[in-house]
């Protein structure tokens, strides 16, 4: 059986944590930022957890992931 091919625009976005859960960028962050509170930027630095719903999309993307 060939090889399973990983989608490239996931591995470009995504990583998968240990406990299996994909971590992504903040969204909302690319153009716009006068109209959001610094409280929302502020808030919006780093990475997140995806929630379980959307991950469930990602994951079959990503079959070599852990």
């Amino acid at each position: 059986m060939p090889k399973m091919k990983t989608k490239s625009s996931c591995k470009k976005r995504f990583k998968v944590t240990a406990n299996g859960k994909i971590k992504t960028a903040q969204a909302g962050k690319r153009h716009g930022m006068i109209k959001r509170s610094n409280k929302f930027i502020r808030n919006a630095r780093g990475t997140t957890v995806m929630s379980e719903a959307d991950a469930k999309i990602i994951k079959p993307m990503m079959p070599y992931s852990r």
